[in-house]
């Protein structure tokens, strides 16, 4: 995202001095992989063009001022003091989160004036919250010096999330916004945290489209999910559901409804990533289709997290010839599908899926990727 010209000057003008420093930080798109990574599994994510930029000049005291430019209906300068963090303030409380943490994992922190523009869409399944703690984290890291590289910001970030603003997500946006390149897609093992950049074939373009349909982490369902897959690794005697060997899938089923297709869902789409990220290696494109739309099935399905703006999206890729698979990206209830079609074809597919999903849906369609190109 290339921020307005007009956004330094601003941050002046409102701030009376100049921004010492600019971070940004990128969205992200689960290419595959969906629920897996807090029971311990595999990832693969991308970065998206559009991000979360941030602007920070040091105080001499410990009072953050924080504005952000996309709230035009309520723009006001919102603050606290380091130390006196109090959830329940809206988006503040990703500031606010990344300073606690920050204390609590002994940083040493000044006050800090603070300027945020995101072209990210919020509740879209592409990470908005991630994208703002990892570049709150990158500036904070210039600005104060702080011993950081990024694996632990993205620690960091979900530990906001987790245990400040009370969601209780996995680590995999916090990392894919940290460590993500464009062009590529970052297979993780999110019990180890290792990671690799695995290229794109040149035959694919990624395609996403958001729904229009919003949904949030920190509501009822997605704590739900979270908790059956808890408690279905209890029963079956193992740490995490990733530890369950494919063999156990017949026990599993025989849990108490639902527990058994969430198990499922879990073991096969740890699958499906590894499966993807081979055909990625070898360029079969062929090979990709089936295993985006076999993890929408899923998660449809079996996880049950899908909602019928969703399914009209995949349905309407199916219909495109240039369109090799699609899947309900993000955690859920609302969101994003991401697409792979051929190379060259993307911009004109996703905007006839857009325009057909508008004469049948009651929500907009907004296509993300591949961005429009820019008036002239």
């Amino acid at each position: 995202m290339r921020s307005p010209p007009d956004d330094a000057p601003r941050f002046e003008a409102l701030f009376g001095r100049p921004a010492k420093v600019r971070a940004q930080a990128p969205g992200r798109v689960n290419l595959i992989g969906e629920h897996t990574d807090y029971n311990g599994g595999f990832v693969l994510p991308m970065a998206i063009p559009q991000q979360t930029e941030v602007m920070l000049a040091p105080r001499e005291d410990r009072k953050v001022r924080a504005f952000s430019a996309n709230l035009k209906s309520e723009a006001k300068v919102d603050e606290y003091v380091l130390g006196q963090e109090k959830p329940g303030r809206g988006w503040l409380d990703y500031v606010q989160g990344v300073t606690r943490v920050l204390h609590s994992e002994g940083h040493t922190l000044g006050g800090f004036d603070l300027w945020l523009r995101s072209d990210v869409p919020l509740g879209s399944g592409l990470s908005s919250s991630a994208a703002l703690e990892v570049a709150l984290l990158r500036g904070l890291r210039e600005c104060f010096g702080l011993p950081l590289d990024d694996v632990r910001i993205a620690l960091l970030g979900q530990k906001v999330e987790c245990d400040f603003v009370g969601a209780p997500v996995g680590v995999m946006d916090q990392m894919a916004s940290s460590l993500a390149h464009g062009g590529s897609a970052l297979f993780l093992d999110t019990r180890s945290l290792q990671y690799e950049r695995v290229p794109l074939p040149a035959g694919v373009e990624p395609i996403v489209v958001n729904s229009g349909v919003t949904h949030s982490h920190a509501g009822g369902d997605y704590r739900v999910r979270r908790a059956e897959c808890e408690r279905s690794a209890k029963l079956l005697g193992v740490e995490q559901l990733r530890d369950l060997p494919d063999g156990e899938l017949p026990r599993a089923l025989a849990l108490p409804e639902p527990l058994g297709r969430r198990v499922r869902h879990v073991l096969t789409e740890n699958a499906r990533v590894l499966a993807t990220v081979r055909a990625l290696r070898e360029g079969d494109l062929a090979a990709l289709g089936p295993l985006l739309y076999a993890s929408h099935v899923s998660q449809r399905d079996d996880y049950e997290v899908s909602v019928p703006e969703i399914d009209l999206l995949v349905d309407l890729a199916r219909a495109e010839p240039d369109v090799l698979g699609a899947r309900l990206t993000g955690g859920g209830f609302g969101g994003s599908v991401v697409m792979l079609a051929r190379t060259g074809t993307g911009a004109d597919v996703a905007a006839r899926i857009a325009t057909r999903y508008g004469e049948r849906a009651t929500h907009r369609a907004t296509v993300l990727v591949p961005q429009p190109a820019p008036s002239p």
